[in-house]
């Protein structure tokens, strides 16, 4: 490795973000979840979670949209939502799922600065009845179209996007906030550290 590499992957690790993630509910489409997983590295987003119960799990992500995102990610992967959302309970305070309800807020009232799980349904039925009842609320992305919906990538990446501005303006970027066990591991995944040492 040479010692650009090693700088580069360091500058990364330190503006990892351990209180954000995303979740994907059925997400069928493999290039859907792969340009999530994209999104989710751009914006130091570490941990991230599939639910697949509707369909068998993918075998490999589509790595053309992803730019081989998904080795620089620690993915976990569920095989129903109430499994994944006691996980979750672990590290979020808060779960949204995006669901179009009149009880839904708006992308823009979350306060991103928290620690906080985003819940994207599939292409077709979106996030399911069982984890909207199983999280703490809904948001909507706000639309004047005459479609009221964005493609899961899509809705993923404008969401992100604003926990990125809102972490960004808070400084969460200017400091490491992933614990030693976590740095270390992921350290060694990366192969910055040798793991026999």
């Amino acid at each position: 490795m040479t010692p650009e590499r090693r700088t580069r992957l360091e500058n990364v690790l330190a503006k990892r973000q351990p209180n954000l993630t995303v979740v994907m509910e059925n997400v069928m489409d493999p290039h859907n979840v792969s340009a999530v997983m994209r999104s989710c590295d751009a914006v130091g987003i570490q941990d991230i979670y599939v639910i697949s119960n509707k369909a068998p799990r993918p075998k490999k992500w589509g790595a053309k949209s992803s730019s081989s995102a998904a080795k620089w990610l620690t993915v976990h992967q569920f095989n129903n939502a109430q499994e994944c959302v006691n996980q979750l309970r672990k590290t979020y305070n808060t779960i949204l799922t995006t669901h179009l309800s009149s009880e839904a807020i708006s992308l823009y009232s979350i306060d991103f600065t928290g620690s906080i799980a985003l819940v994207f349904g599939n292409e077709r039925e979106g996030v399911s009845e069982e984890m909207r009842a199983l999280a703490d609320g809904n948001f909507l992305i706000p639309q004047v179209g005459i479609i009221q919906s964005l493609n899961i990538s899509v809705a993923c990446a404008v969401s992100i996007y604003e926990a990125f501005r809102q972490k960004n303006n808070a400084g969460h970027y200017n400091q490491s906030t992933l614990s030693e066990q976590q740095k270390t591991a992921l350290m060694q995944q990366w192969g910055l550290i040798d793991e026999n040492l």
